[in-house]
C-alpha cells in the first residue's frame, strides 16, 4: 500500500552511516611531524656550521704555520715580547733551572689538580703613577679604582712597579679600564687549576713515525683556571693551554675566559728565544690533531648544540708562567714513583718531601699577566694532588661510604620491625624519616652524578653507595608513607551530626481526634492518581576540558592524602635539583635537614604524650652515621669536593646529639618532661571512667559483653571488690582480718586498681575488656566494632 500525504513521516530503522574521513590530513600531519624532527634547520644546522667554518680554520692556520716553520711567505706573524716583561717575571717568580738528577727532580707529569691562594694587584698605568709618587697608597683590583678599595697597603713601592709601568705604557688606559671592569678581581682570592698533560704526538708525515728531535724534554699540558671569590661564592673559569719544560720544571701558556679560542700557535711567543723552535715543532701535530678530531666529529655527526651559553665574565687574555717546586727524590725515585701512580701494583715508593723542608705533592709558583686588562695575579701557598691518587682517594671514600649505608639499611630495617604494628607507628612521627629519605635521594644524585663525571675505575666504585642511598631512600619513603596512612584518622575531625529537625505541632479535630499531617496523608493508589507529567529532560551546559581538569585535579589533591604526599616529595626533589647545582643551597639545605632530623619526633611525643618507641641504637647509630657525610665534607680541609671546612658543623653536631639525648630522657622522663605543666597540651583519652555499678539484685553483675571475645565484662561490686582487695592484701602481706586504717586505703586502692583495668570504654561508647583491646590495638587502631579510629591506649 502507498504511503499517503497524511501518513506521518517514517522514522529509519538506523541511522544514515557518516562517510569515512579522508586520510590525507593525516598523512600530511605525519609528514610535517617527520619534517620537523629530521630537518636540519635548526640548531643543529647551525652547529654543524660552525663546526665546518672552524674547521676551515684551522687548515688556514696550519698551512699558514707550517710555512712560517719552513720559512716560506706566509701570513703568520709571531708577535714579540714586550721587552719588561721578561724583568717582572723575574721579580716575582724564580726562573727554573735545571737540578742535578742524583739528588732532586721535578715532577715529569702535574695531571691533576692545583689548589692555593692568588692575589690580584692593579697595574692599569694612572694607579701606577699614583702609586710611585705616593709609596703609602695600596695596591688594588681595575674593578676598585673608582671604589677606593684596598688589597694590600704598602710603605715602599714594589720592585716590579717600574717593569709593570713600562709594560702598560703603550696601551689605551680607557680601555684597559673599560675591559677589565667585568670582574671584581679583588674579590678573587683562591685559585684551583685543573691540568691534564700529554706526552708530545709524534710526527705524522704520512705515517712515518717520525720523532720530533726536540732539544728539551716538553709536553703539552691544557685545562682549566678557576678564580674563586669565597666572599660571594662566585667563580670565573678560564681554559689555558700551554707547554712544559720537564728539565726545569717551567710551564708557559696562555689563559681565555671559557668559550674564547685560544690560538696555539702563539706559545712560542712566550718561551725563552733558544726554545722558540722546538716550541713551534711541538704546536704544528697538535694543530694537526684538532683537525683530525674536528674532521671526526663532524663526520659521526656528533654535534654539540649547546652552543648558546651566557655571555663571559670577563673578556681578559692571561699568560701564564708556572715554575714547579723541586722535590728531594732523584730522578731515578722520582720516575719509579710516577710509574707506581699511573699503573699501581702495590711495592713500596718512597715519600716525597719538597727541598729545604717542604711537603710532599705537586707544589707551584705562578703568575697570571693580562696587558689588555692591567691585573696582575700572583699565586702563593698551593698543594696538589695527581689524578690517581685523587681517584684512589675518591674510591676509599666510595667504600666508606658504601659501608656507613648498608649500616644505614640495617638499623632502619631492625627499627622498622620493632614498630611494624599501628600502635608502634602511631609513636613516630612520619617528617623523621621523609626528611632522612631527602638527604639520602640528594646522596643519590650527587655519587650518580660523580660516577658519570669520573672517567675510570672510580666510577664502578662510587655505583655502590648510590644504590644503597636509592634503596635507602626507597624503603625510608615507603615507611613515610605506611605512617601517614596510619596517623591520617588521627587529625581527621569529623564531621557534626545533623540537627534534628524540630517537631511539628499536632493539631486536633473538634473532637479532640489527632489530625494527620500531609507527611502521614495516605499516598492514593496509582489507579485513583492522575499521571504525572514526564519530568524535563536537564540540559546540560557544557564546561571548558581545562577547567574540569583543574579543578578535578585540585579536588583529588585536597581530598587524596597520598596525592598530598607524592606532590609535596615532587616539589622536594625539584628543589633538590637546585640545591645540587647551587653551593650556597646546598650549604643551606644541608644545615636545615641535618637540624631537623629528630625535632619532628619530639614535637609528637610532646604533642601526643607517648614516647617515640624509637631504641639507643636505632637514635645514636643513625646520627652518627649521618654525621659522619657532614663532618667530612665540612671539616675535613681534603675532601674529595675540596669543600671549605665551616666552623658551624661542629655546632651542628652538637644540636643532633642534643636531639638525641632529648628523645631518650622522653622515653624515661616522660614525653613532656622539659616543658611547665601549663604548656602541656597533651590530653589522652582516658578508657577507664567511672562506670554505673550495674544492678545489685541481677545474678551476675555484667556491664555487658566484650565485642572482641564475646565474653561478659564483670564490674565487681562492693562486696566482692572488698573480699577480692583483702585476697591481694592478704598477698602483700598486710593481713586481711583487721580494720585498722591503713588496711583499708590499702584495700581501696588495690580495689580502684583492679576495677578500673578491668574495662576500657572507646569514644565510641564500646566496651570491651582491657586485655582484650590492648591485644587488638597491637594489630589495628580502629575500633573492631564500628571501624573508627581509637586513640592509644
Amino acid at each position: 500500500m502507498d504511503a499517503t500525504e497524511d501518513d506521518p513521516p517514517r522514522t529509519p530503522a538506523s541511522p544514515t552511516p557518516q562517510r569515512p574521513r579522508s586520510s590525507i590530513p593525516s598523512f600530511l600531519f605525519i609528514t610535517f611531524l617527520l619534517f620537523m624532527l629530521t630537518n636540519h634547520s635548526g640548531d643543529e644546522f647551525l652547529a654543524r656550521n660552525t663546526y665546518q667554518n672552524a674547521l676551515q680554520s684551522l687548515n688556514y692556520q696550519l698551512g699558514n704555520f707550517t710555512a712560517w716553520i719552513g720559512g716560506r711567505e706566509s701570513d703568520f706573524v709571531l708577535p714579540e715580547k714586550h721587552p719588561s716583561m721578561e724583568p717582572l717575571l723575574s721579580s716575582l717568580l724564580a726562573d727554573g733551572t735545571h737540578l742535578d738528577p742524583s739528588e732532586a727532580s721535578y715532577y715529569s707529569n702535574i695531571t691533576g689538580f692545583i689548589r692555593g691562594d692568588i692575589t690580584f694587584y692593579n697595574i692599569s698605568l694612572p694607579f701606577l703613577e699614583s702609586l710611585s709618587v705616593s709609596p703609602s697608597s695600596s695596591l688594588a683590583s681595575p674593578t676598585d679604582i673608582n671604589n677606593d678599595t684596598t688589597t694590600t697597603n704598602l710603605t715602599s713601592p714594589p720592585p716590579w712597579l717600574p717593569h709593570a709601568e713600562s709594560l702598560m705604557s703603550p696601551l689605551n688606559t680607557s680601555e684597559v679600564i673599560e675591559r677589565a671592569s667585568s670582574w671584581n678581581w679583588t674579590g678573587c682570592d683562591k685559585i684551583a687549576l685543573s691540568v691534564v698533560e700529554k706526552a708530545p704526538i709524534m710526527d705524522g708525515d704520512k705515517g712515518k713515525g717520525k720523532g720530533l728531535n726536540l732539544t728539551e724534554e716538553m709536553t703539552v699540558v691544557h685545562g682549566h683556571i678557576d678564580l674563586m671569590n669565597t666572599e660571594s661564592s662566585t667563580e670565573l673559569r678560564l681554559d689555558f693551554e700551554g707547554v712544559h719544560f720537564v728539565g726545569n720544571g717551567s710551564i708557559y701558556g696562555f689563559a681565555e675566559p671559557a668559550g674564547r679560542q685560544i690560538d696555539i700557535r702563539l706559545l712560542p711567543s712566550l718561551v725563552p728565544t733558544a726554545f722558540k723552535n722546538d716550541t713551534a715543532r711541538l704546536i704544528e701535530p697538535q694543530l694537526r690533531a684538532q683537525i683530525e678530531r674536528l674532521k671526526g666529529m663532524i663526520d659521526a655527526g656528533v654535534i654539540d648544540q649547546d652552543s648558546q651559553s651566557d655571555p663571559p665574565k670577563s673578556t681578559c687574555p692571561f699568560t701564564l708562567h708556572l715554575n714547579l717546586h723541586p722535590t728531594s727524590l732523584p730522578l731515578a725515585l722520582m720516575r719509579d714513583l710516577e710509574d707506581e701512580i699511573q699503573h699501581p701494583t702495590g711495592r713500596w715508593t718512597p715519600t716525597v718531601s719538597g727541598v729545604g723542608g717542604g711537603g710532599g705533592g705537586v707544589r707551584v709558583s705562578a703568575v697570571l699577566v693580562s696587558e689588555g686588562c692591567g691585573v696582575l695575579g700572583v699565586v702563593g701557598k698551593t698543594e696538589g694532588l695527581s689524578s690517581q691518587s685523587f681517584f684512589r682517594k675518591v674510591t676509599t671514600d666510595a667504600g666508606l661510604s658504601t659501608t656507613i649505608y648498608l649500616l644505614l639499611l640495617i638499623l632502619l630495617s631492625r627499627q622498622t620491625d620493632l614498630s611494624r604494628t599501628p600502635a608502634g607507628i602511631s609513636r613516630v612521627s612520619r617528617w623523621s624519616f621523609l626528611t632522612q629519605s631527602i638527604v639520602d635521594s640528594v646522596s643519590f644524585a650527587g655519587h650518580i652524578t660523580f660516577a658519570i663525571l669520573a672517567d675510570g675505575r672510580p666510577s664502578l666504585s662510587l655505583v655502590g653507595p648510590a644504590f644503597l642511598a636509592c634503596m635507602l631512600f626507597a624503603y625510608e619513603a615507603q615507611f613515610a608513607l605506611l605512617i601517614h596512612q596510619i596517623q591520617a584518622p588521627e587529625d581527621a575531625v569529623p564531621s557534626p551530626p545533623p540537627a534534628p529537625a524540630a517537631p511539628t505541632p499536632t493539631p486536633t479535630g473538634p473532637t479532640g481526634s489527632l489530625s494527620l499531617t500531609p507527611a502521614e496523608v495516605p499516598t492514593s493508589t496509582p489507579a485513583q492518581s492522575p499521571p504525572s507529567p514526564p519530568a524535563p529532560t536537564p540540559i546540560l551546559t557544557p564546561t571548558p576540558a581545562s577547567t574540569s581538569i583543574l579543578s578535578s585535579f585540585v579536588r583529588h589533591i585536597r581530598t587524596d592524602p597520598h596525592s598530598r604526599l607524592w606532590l609535596t616529595m615532587f616539589i622536594f626533589l625539584s628543589f633538590i635539583v637546585r640545591v645540587i647545582v647551587s653551593p650556597s643551597m646546598t650549604l643551606l639545605f644541608v644545615g636545615s635537614m641535618y637540624s631537623f632530623f629528630w625535632m619532628p619526633q619530639i614535637i609528637r611525643s610532646a604533642r601526643r604524650g607517648r614516647s617515640s618507641g624509637l631504641t639507643v641504637e636505632y637514635l645514636v647509630g643513625t646520627t652518627v652515621c649521618r654525621l659522619y657525610f657532614a663532618l667530612y665534607f665540612l671539616a675535613c680541609p681534603k675532601n674529595v669536593l675540596d669543600v671549605e671546612p665551616r666552623s658551624w658543623i661542629y655546632l651542628l653536631a652538637i644540636f643532633m646529639f642534643l636531639q638525641v639525648f632529648v628523645v631518650i630522657l622522653q622515653e624515661r622522663l616522660g614525653p613532656a618532661f622539659f616543658l611547665p605543666k601549663r604548656f602541656v597540651k597533651a590530653q589522652t583519652y582516658d578508657y577507664h571512667p567511672p562506670m554505673p555499678l550495674p544492678d545489685s539484685e541481677s545474678p551476675e553483675h555484667s556491664l555487658g559483653n566484650c565485642a572482641i571475645c564475646m565474653d561478659a565484662i564483670i564490674l565487681d561490686t562492693p562486696t566482692r571488690r572488698r573480699s577480692k582487695s583483702t585476697d591481694e592484701c592478704k598477698e602483700l602481706g598486710t593481713g586481711g582480718g583487721g580494720g585498722g586504717l591503713l588496711n583499708a586505703m590499702q584495700m581501696g586502692v588495690v580495689g580502684a586498681r583492679a576495677a578500673k583495668k578491668n574495662y576500657s570504654l572507646a569514644p565510641c561508647h564500646h566496651l570491651f575488656h582491657t586485655e582484650c583491646l590492648e591485644r587488638w590495638l597491637a594489630i589495628k587502631n580502629i575500633c573492631p566494632q564500628c571501624r573508627r579510629p581509637l586513640p592509644p591506649l
